[in-house]
This record gives structure tokens, sequence and C-alpha cells, in this order.
């Protein structure tokens, strides 16, 4: 996960606001704890559920603590596992693989063969080309010389041979950045830490894309949604518990150039941004598959993300095209209240004709 990588709904939808709407008792009195630090490169904001039981201060030393970890094992550009490890692979011989950054190579390959390459962390080289290897993106963007000797041959997940433990590199090109799936594992591990601590009932909110565990009480976790065009609440969602939501959106890290919006999220196949979709935003059990599966709805675009939905596993998904209108999978309706009037089509996980519900 990248230091300003604050990742990863419609004119409509944006990443998850804030946090919750608190919950409170007849006496009025928060039955929550929240705590919030900057960690992993992002704001991480912690609810626990029931207040006033838990040691307040060793969690946030303990999830601060272990974020940063990850933070620095999995960085793109700055010294640490993931960094040596791109060294070796572009060295072509075999080598033990850092144990953080294992489970994440082995996952990847998995989801690049799912999406048809359209999710591939081995792009490493062509999202530091755009400007995003650095703290403050700012451009410029390639040339199209540059572009076009960048996709002539572009490494895949699939370059990286695996016999255990060992890894060898089989591309020169090969350089992994793990942007959009890294803060899925490190949102899963914090609960787990949570858990270890006791906590039984919490949600992580890290820069948005967050999860849940157990349930306040009898009721459901409430999340706000932000318009992305201002900071009003679109609309809410109720997230259930062991669930987790995550969202990848063009207007989350980018620069102007020229008159024209560059954002992060960068298309495989033409090794340029995205395009046809503002946001992809993914309910689901597993917090690392939805973050990535943000990324890839995000870049199969308005045609096709039902297709790559389907491959993934994900029934939960809604998306806003660039004409402020929103698509959404039936088993998405029921969760999502909206706050004001918005154009939506409801399609099924795969590639078909959908029915519109203004």
């Amino acid at each position: 996960m990248t230091r300003s990588h604050p990742h990863i709904w419609l004119r409509a939808v944006a990443a998850p606001l804030l946090l919750l709407v608190a919950v409170t008792g007849c006496d009025r009195k928060p039955e929550t704890d929240r705590l919030t630090f900057q960690a992993f490169g992002t704001l991480v904001d912690i609810t626990v559920y029931p207040g006033g039981v838990h040691d307040l201060t060793r969690i946030e030393s303990e999830l601060s603590e272990d974020l940063e970890i990850m933070h620095t094992s999995w960085h793109a550009w700055e010294p640490g596992s993931l960094g040596r490890t791109n060294q070796l692979l572009a060295l072509g011989g075999e080598f033990s693989a850092p144990p953080s950054v294992l489970p994440l190579i082995e996952f990847a390959q998995e989801l690049e063969g799912r999406t048809d390459g359209l999710f591939n962390p081995a792009l490493g080289r062509l999202i530091a080309a755009w400007g995003f290897h650095q703290d403050e993106a700012t451009g410029p963007p390639p040339d199209a010389e540059r572009l076009e000797a960048l996709l002539a041959d572009p490494p895949r997940m699939s370059d990286i041979e695996r016999r255990g433990v060992r890894l060898r590199g089989n591309h020169p090109e090969l350089q992994l950045d793990f942007g959009g799936m890294g803060k899925g594992f490190a949102v899963a591990r914090s609960l787990d830490l949570l858990a270890d601590l006791g906590v039984e009932h919490a949600i992580v909110n890290a820069g948005g894309d967050l999860m849940t565990r157990g349930r306040p009480g009898d009721r459901a976790w409430r999340i706000g949604v932000r318009d992305p065009l201002g900071q009003s609440v679109l609309a809410s969602i109720e997230l259930g518990a062991d669930e987790a939501l995550f969202t990848s959106g063009d207007y989350e890290r980018g620069y102007e150039w020229e008159g024209e919006r560059i954002h992060h999220v960068i298309d495989p196949r033409s090794g340029r941004p995205s395009r046809g979709l503002v946001a992809a935003t993914v309910l689901h059990g597993d917090p690392a598959l939805a973050d990535a599966a943000a990324t890839t709805l995000m870049i199969a675009g308005p045609d096709d993300w039902p297709l790559y939905a389907r491959r993934l596993g994900v029934e939960k998904a809604l998306v806003v095209l660039a004409d402020g209108s929103v698509e959404l999978t039936p088993e998405m309706v029921p969760r999502v209240e909206f706050r004001r009037e918005v154009i939506r089509r409801i399609r099924a996980a795969e590639a078909g004709v959908g029915s519109s519900d203004p």
C-alpha cells in the first residue's frame, strides 16, 4: 500500500464517508468508543462496541504499529520487503520470498487469471510512468513513445515463478505494486488483531475502505456515503457482521494535466487511466477480494463490469457512470438508501440486459 494512496457512488456515490451514524442508547450516551489516528499512509478510524470496556490506548498502539509495519513492507517505491522483492525479481534468479509479501503475490496471481489480466499488480513501472510512485502525484504523463514501449511486452503476474516460498522473475520489466489490494489485507489483519485484543464488535475504516466485526447489539452498522462532487451525504448503507465495503474511484488520487484529470486507476489494455466509470463499490465478506474487485470493475467499464463481478464471485456491487447515473446488482439494491433521487439501472452480475428504475 502506498503512503498517499487513500484509496482505493453516483454523481451519486463516493467512498464511504468517515464512519458511522453513531449508535446511541435511550439515555443518549454513546454506546461505542472511537479512535482516529494516522497509519498505513492514511486516516484510520476504529469504532468498537460496547463503549467503555476496552483498553483504547493499547488498541491504538498495537494497531498503529502493525499497520506501519505493513505499510513499510508493502510500499511500492520506498525501501522495504516489496522493494527488495522487486529488485530480486528483475534479476531473474531464484530467491526466498519475504513472508509478508508472498500471500499478496499468490492472491494477485489468482485474481489476474480470473480477470483476464484486468487486475495486474505486475505493472508497477507503468504506474510509476504516470507519476504515481511519489507522495504527491504531479505528472507529467508518459509520452506516446514511452507508453508504446511499456505496452509492447507488458509483464504479468504469471511471469513470477513460484516453487514453495521460492520465487523467480521471468520478465525484466516486472515491478509489483499492490495499491489495488493491499488495504484489503491490512483491514483484515487489523480486525484479527482486534479479536486477539478481546474486541468482538468493531469496524475498521482505513481511508474510506472498511470492514465490520460483529454487530452493535441487535442493530446494523450504518455507513454514510457522500456525493463525490460535494460534502453532503448522498446515501447510507447498512452493514451486518463481517462485511467489507471497498470503493475505487477516479476522484481518489490524481492530478490535472493540460485540462485533463489524470487518475491512478490504470487500464492495462490501454496503459491509460480507466474511462467510463466514476467509481465502483463492492460489498463482500473478503476485504482483500473486495479491494481488488472494486479496482477491476472500475477498469472493466460500463459494458463489462457485471461479467467480472460474476467471475470474482461478487454479488453486491454498485458503479457510477460518467454521466452520473448508477448501476447496481439486484443484491445491492436493498442495502442502499439514497438521500436524493438518482437514475439507476439494475444489472445482474453477468453480461446481460438490465432494467431501468428512475
